[in-house]
């Protein structure tokens, strides 16, 4: 495990649980939840960063050694999210970027076509890109051709903690995809992120889940000790399940 590195883009991560910073009660609560989690990235909405410290700047409570991961949260179209892409670089949060392009306001759905037309413009200019869909196989293919850096697509609608609904989908995203598959937002349970660790996703992105737990810097603990267990497990290759009972011992009675 210690050489088991996952590589995006220009770095490398040891750790394979991402987070974010939206939900938190306290802003201070963050640092002492990336200590416990030891997620190595976070993912942050321009919105929340102001340089000018004319108020609280969120980017006062991320560590130098996390990657920040500025995501295009707001964004109704392809064009919106690649201003606000270019705006985040501007302010220096550099080259990593999550698009999310979102048009239904009810479900919270990401539009697939916006973001795979943001991803096509922002990988030509050299941003990392990290687009978060809705699983979709051929579009998902359609976003490694276009230069993404992973794909991120979704386990539940986002905030609710359900867990992973479109599994079915997203295992397809991980058995044809040659770029990293990070299943984002929907997971609820440390289990249900070691459940995507074993089916073979890359990473995970956690939320919601640890921001309003009772205790977030526990709960980040949690979660990092479920990705862990779930990448050991599949890197050391799940036993295959049975229709029928497999005794693990012999069944004949040496007694008679």
């Amino acid at each position: 495990m210690e050489n088991d590195v996952l590589k995006i883009g220009n770095v490398a991560f040891t750790n394979r649980l991402f987070t974010g910073t939206g939900k938190f009660a306290a802003n201070t609560l963050i640092p002492k939840m990336l200590a416990a989690s030891g997620s190595q990235m976070i993912t942050v909405a321009l919105r929340r960063i102001d340089q000018a410290a004319q108020t609280e700047n969120i980017l006062e409570y991320i560590p130098k050694n996390v990657t920040l991961l500025p995501n295009t949260s707001g964004a109704r179209t392809a064009e919106q999210a690649v201003r606000i892409a270019r705006i985040a670089r501007e302010a220096g949060c550099g080259d990593f970027i999550k698009i999310e392009v979102i048009t239904d306001m009810k479900y919270l759905m990401p539009d697939n076509l916006e973001t795979l037309k943001a991803t096509e413009i922002l990988a030509k200019e050299g941003f990392i890109v990290l687009p978060y869909v809705l699983p979709d196989l051929p579009l998902a293919k359609r976003l490694e051709n276009a230069g993404a850096a992973a794909v991120m697509p979704l386990g539940a609608p986002i905030g609710t903690n359900r867990g992973l609904e479109t599994k079915p989908l997203i295992e397809l995203l991980i058995e044809n995809c040659t770029i990293p598959v990070v299943v984002d937002a929907g997971i609820g349970r440390p289990s249900q992120a070691a459940e995507a660790m074993e089916m073979g996703a890359d990473a995970v992105l956690v939320n919601t889940a640890i921001a309003t737990a009772r205790d977030p810097e526990a709960m980040g603990r949690a979660f990092n000790l479920a990705v862990k267990a779930g990448r050991t497990a599949y890197l050391a290759e799940l036993a295959e399940q049975s229709g029928l009972a497999r005794a693990s011992s012999p069944l004949t009675g040496f007694l008679d």
